[in-house]
């Protein structure tokens, strides 16, 4: 994979991870209204749920094609999550990156680390419930979920949640107030975007004294 973070123009990659319940996408629909950003569409072997849909919630794939283009090298990473694959496809994400775009990628805990792998400079972003009784609410209200697959996502919950001190922000998702979370992590990205050190600020002073330093 060809080394695009140190380009000049390359954009600010912002990942947001949290457990089911969290309320990701409803956050990150009112964060597309807050800024000129660009969103990765992760792959899924799952099947789409109500209202959702193929390139823009996801991009919907049987199994086979999954671990086809995995092994091409055209999914930079995936993970197996309640019996799903979820993974990023590589080449819109670093297209939109080199292009200078700021790309939001939502994407699973074990995903998350793999890509910081291979993107250091990603900002990380960890979005929860006000509460743990909270999460277990939202889940039961879906009404898409049994029993079972309600206890095993909330079991997996807990396991992600214990991952939140590797990440460098949170964000609480509080019950009807998915703008403020979107508020809060369009703050987050404008100022990871103006962080000064050592490599940007000699690239910005050359900027602005028209290379004459």
């Amino acid at each position: 994979m060809e080394n695009i973070e140190g380009n000049e123009k390359t954009g600010k990659l912002i990942v947001v991870s949290g457990p089911s319940g969290s309320g990701k996408s409803t956050v990150l629909a009112e964060l597309r209204k807050l800024g000129n950003y660009k969103f990765s569409i992760s792959a899924t072997t799952r099947a789409p749920r109500e209202g959702e849909i193929e390139g823009i919630d996801y991009c919907f794939m049987s199994k086979e094609d999954f671990l086809k283009k995995a092994a091409d090298g055209d999914i930079l990473e995936y993970v197996e999550y309640s019996g799903n694959l979820y993974g990023t496809p590589r080449v819109p994400l670093e297209k939109m990156l080199g292009e200078g775009h700021d790309v939001i990628l939502e994407i699973e805990v074990l995903g998350a680390w793999n890509i910081k792998q291979k993107f250091p400079g990603a900002v990380m972003i960890f979005l929860l419930p006000p509460s743990y009784a909270e999460t277990e609410r939202r889940l039961r209200a879906r009404g898409t979920e049994s029993e079972e697959n309600v206890k095993t996502r909330l079991e997996t919950a807990k396991k992600e949640i214990e991952s939140l001190p590797n990440y460098d922000y949170l964000v609480t998702n509080e019950s009807d107030m998915q703008k403020k979370a979107a508020f809060d992590i369009n703050c987050i990205a404008e100022a990871e975007k103006n962080k000064m050190n050592r490599e940007n600020s000699e690239r910005f002073l050359k900027k602005f004294f028209g290379q004459n330093i």
